[in-house]
């Protein structure tokens, strides 16, 4: 599969049958290989899921990677769908793990680069001429959003703030994407709000351009 073709955002590609092929026989024929029966699906899902991934990961090229991924992802392991869920459900899931993955990633590479600059006394090497005040521009700027409220939360719990507060699930909905019992998304849901809760109590709060209040 071309993932040209499923570029997060863009238009996806058409056909004449689109309007007249159900989402169950368009996954049929995808999943006999028919590329262009998987790309119809795309195109009925990708911006809804786009929007999704968006609110967890929270940066646009982020988001269009991770559906990407999620897509490529679903194409290669596609005959393992049975059905038991809607295909939107079944993709959510998808690029649910792996937007959670790669904000985990995101958080770990950026902890490590704040380490490193705290190690060397808060300075930069400086590489060449005119790049030092980017650099230090662009760490100033990750490390006031690693600090925000939202930033902070742990993957699970913004991705299910985002499901239920963004999205406005049903607890039944988010149980079968995450694959846990309602009752521990109730109580994922409830420790959730009470982290966001913490934090935007405890946060120091900046204007525009990020100079503090």
């Amino acid at each position: 599969m071309d993932p040209a073709v499923i570029q997060a955002g863009k238009s996806v590609g058409s056909a004449p049958e689109s309007d007249q092929l159900g989402e169950h026989e368009l996954l049929e024929r995808a999943q006999t290989g028919d590329h262009e029966a998987f790309c119809l699906l795309v195109s009925q899902h990708q911006t809804r899921l786009f929007t999704s991934v968006y609110r967890v990961v929270g940066h646009l090229e982020d988001a269009q990677d991770v559906v990407q991924e999620a897509f490529l992802n679903a194409f290669l392991s596609l005959r393992q769908f049975k059905g038991d869920s809607r295909f939107f459900t079944w993709i959510y899931r998808i690029a649910l793990n792996v937007a959670i993955s790669h904000r985990r990633k995101a958080i770990s590479r950026l902890n490590a680069r704040m380490r490193t600059i705290d190690d060397s006394g808060g300075s930069i090497v400086p590489q060449s001429s005119g790049e030092q005040a980017g650099a230090q521009m662009e760490l100033q700027d990750d490390a006031r959003k690693v600090h925000a409220a939202l930033d902070l939360l742990s993957p699970d719990h913004r991705a299910v703030l985002v499901m239920k507060d963004m999205e406005d699930m049903r607890y039944e909905a988010m149980a079968e994407v995450l694959e846990i019992p309602v009752g521990t998304v109730r109580s994922r849901l409830h420790r959730a709000r009470l982290e966001l809760r913490n934090l935007l109590e405890n946060q120091v709060p900046f204007k525009e351009g990020g100079e503090q209040s």
